[in-house]
């Protein structure tokens, strides 16, 4: 495991310690991610609930019928389970609501029960009447130390873990062990990361490596460099006008190998880029991989399509913009 040093946070300015909403941030690294780490995109459609989801975190480790392990003081261990986001938070809500607890906002926040295959510790169904028995007794849960990590569908990031609870209510206790341990009967909640991803577009927009001010000052040519990787800057952006001011307009986008390879000489990407109100453009980043090793020129490209809430134009289907990744080692002579 390699350990790098964040430079920047940006905590969500909403971020409400009292009620746990909003709780997420951004971290920037202090230097470049290994190629070899994995780039995620965000969930950006709002069907979250019903699906299975992978959690991922460094917590503290245990088992459902048992709970955490106490005084559990080794190194952290990545651990990696599955679940369901059962429900967003509007059901608990109401429940803590009237108890005077907290007031979640509806709709932000994900929860998923620790289904054991039982129905009395069917925490959701026990309480709120929203039951079902998720996956059995293969789901896990998070606990202390997990806070921050990813939920995935597939490979897109659909929650932050945030917080985990015990619930009770009329008498019944779906918790196993009646402890705050993260066992079957508890629930746990994710920031919805959907809800949130104006901002995280946004916010790392505003801090891209020294991105184009202008169309004109984009970069169509890169050097490889000999450490790390680069960006290049590709500018998708939106002529004419909207009919609707505040309608959002968004392309998928997909990198494609030219003589340049992905894995190799870049790394690929491919996502959706949404172009807010307010907003004429934007950019996509494509990390260039450094080497050492003299060779030809190489080239790559960006594919831009399914154009919603505006077309291309011209009957077109596709929009496709070339780079060119320049050889810095070896010798020159001009």
């Amino acid at each position: 495991m390699q350990t790098i040093a964040s430079k920047k946070v940006v905590v969500h300015p909403d971020y409400n310690s009292v009620n746990n909403n909003a709780d997420l941030a951004l971290v920037w690294l202090s230097q470049d991610a290994p190629v070899l780490a994995e780039r995620f995109g965000i969930y950006r459609v709002s069907t979250e609930v019903g699906q299975t989801m992978t959690m991922v975190g460094y917590g503290t480790p245990g088992l459902g019928s048992t709970g955490t392990l106490a005084n559990f003081n080794e190194a952290p261990v990545r651990v990696k389970a599955n679940n369901q986001f059962d429900t967003d938070i509007a059901p608990l809500d109401r429940f803590f609501s009237e108890s005077g607890q907290w007031e979640a906002n509806k709709g932000q926040q994900l929860v998923a029960d620790f289904d054991n295959g039982l129905s009395p510790n069917d925490a959701l169904g026990a309480l709120v009447a929203t039951p079902g028995l998720g996956l059995g007794n293969s789901e896990g849960l998070i606990s202390k130390g997990d806070s921050g990590g990813p939920a995935f569908i597939g490979s897109l990031v659909a929650g932050i873990a945030s917080y985990t609870g015990r619930l009770s209510a009329s008498g019944a206790v779906p918790d196993i062990d009646n402890t705050s341990n993260s066992s079957f009967g508890e629930v746990a909640v994710w920031q919805r990361v959907s809800v949130y991803q104006q901002w995280i577009d946004q916010a790392m927009r505003l801090r891209y490596e020294s991105p184009p001010a202008t169309q004109a000052a984009v970069q169509k040519t890169v050097n490889e460099g000999n450490s790390g990787t680069t960006p290049v800057y590709f500018w998708v952006q939106l002529n004419g006008y909207r009919v609707d001011p505040n309608i959002i307009v968004s392309v998928d986008y997909k990198t494609r190998n030219g003589t340049a390879l992905s894995g190799q000489d870049y790394i690929a990407t491919q996502g959706t880029l949404k172009i807010y109100p307010n907003e004429s453009h934007a950019l996509v980043a494509v990390e260039i991989i450094a080497d050492i090793v003299p060779e030809l020129e190489e080239t790559f490209y960006l594919d831009v399509f399914n154009p919603i809430n505006a077309g291309f134009g011209g009957g077109a289907v596709q929009l496709t913009a070339m780079r060119t990744i320049v050889n810095d080692d070896g010798w020159f002579l001009g």
